[in-house]
């Protein structure tokens, strides 16, 4: 049966109904296509996901990466945002530590004046892929340390607080409310917490990691301007269709490419799942390549939406944002209907 109002029962967090399913795009490239063939079908795919009923439609920021188009997420968010009419537009995130908060702030100005109500701002900590990215981007390795620091001056160009530069106002984003929230995987969730805003995290280090961040982010939380209590959006792979076997089809051109950069160093265009499957893999590609597949979500539309609310009710997620990959854009698309359809919101 398909999971009617989730209801959570943690010991951290009173029981409360999920309402929300977002999603997060990373503009991946194919394999033969151009960087904007993807940017084009990001687009189309935010019109057809706001037609789903999801809640936000996110976009992310990658630097000098083959197989991602999207390097600037506010340009991208804005051409989202006119496609639409509905859905809450947002990056996920911007990486603040590669920019100066004031450019940031007037880019998030411009998107919420143009766009009321409908923006969000996703901000990351993470800084350029590799050495000649970061110095590219004028940045080193240990930028995303003062994370803290430049966060609470961005928030500080939209309520006129920020101190760092004296008598500089960030226009049009003064007097603005644009809802943030902090992307992490482990440090980050305690800087969600001090700042007072909503958490968004993966369990990219391993599910009993991740809950252990959202526990010390609830325990730590201190309520402010943006938020007065904890709200923590769980980020993960769901991959749906008919079958299970075919639903576990569509995680792998994504795993592979996720293996390919631990194994060279380069994260490469999307491929079809076939020929990965039918490729000669050395030892160490198979490993990081089987390793890739584990820890998603992936099944028939029950399975797939059983395995959803039981995690939902590990994490005490308030929401969660879906960030499934594949080659085939169709089977794509038809597992987050399949998924939609399947996870009743309340």
């Amino acid at each position: 049966m398909p999971a009617r109002g989730w209801v959570l029962s943690t010991g951290v967090t009173s029981a409360k109904p999920v309402t929300r399913l977002s999603v997060l795009d990373r503009s991946r490239t194919r394999r033969g296509e151009e960087p904007a063939q993807a940017l084009r079908d990001t687009v189309a795919f935010a019109r057809e996901i706001e037609r789903l009923g999801y809640h936000r439609f996110w976009v992310s920021e990658h630097h000098g990466v083959p197989g991602v188009a999207g390097s600037a997420p506010t340009v991208l968010a804005a051409a989202v945002a006119a496609a639409t009419t509905r859905i809450r537009v947002g990056t996920g995130g911007v990486m603040l530590p590669n920019h100066q908060p004031m450019v940031v702030a007037e880019q998030f100005g411009v998107l919420a004046a143009l766009f009321p109500g409908r923006i969000d701002m996703g901000l990351g900590r993470s800084v350029g892929f590799t050495d000649g990215v970061r110095r590219a981007l004028g940045r080193e390795k240990d930028a995303a340390d003062d994370f803290g620091a430049q966060l609470a001056e961005l928030l500080g160009y939209f309520d006129g607080s920020q101190q760092v530069h004296r008598d500089v106002h960030a226009r049009p984003a003064e007097g603005l409310h644009v809802p943030a929230f902090v992307l992490a995987t482990g440090a980050g969730a305690d800087v969600a917490a001090d700042a007072g805003l909503p958490l968004v995290i993966a369990a990219a280090r391993g599910e009993e990691r991740m809950l252990a961040a959202i526990d010390r982010y609830r325990t730590r939380f201190r309520p402010s301007a943006q938020a007065a209590e904890p709200y923590v959006v769980v980020s993960g792979a769901v991959a749906v269709a008919g079958a299970e076997e075919r639903a576990r089809e569509l995680l792998v051109p994504e795993a592979w490419a996720g293996a390919y950069s631990r194994t060279h160093g380069e994260f490469p265009p999307l491929a079809p799942a076939a020929e990965i499957r039918a490729r000669a893999m050395s030892a160490r590609e198979r490993a990081a390549f089987e390793q890739s597949l584990k820890g998603h979500i992936a099944g028939t539309p029950e399975q797939a939406a059983a395995e959803l609310a039981a995690l939902v009710e590990r994490s005490g997620a308030d929401e969660f944002l879906v960030v499934t990959s594949t080659y085939d854009r169709a089977a794509l698309l038809d597992s987050y209907r399949l998924l939609a359809e399947a996870v009743v919101q309340v």
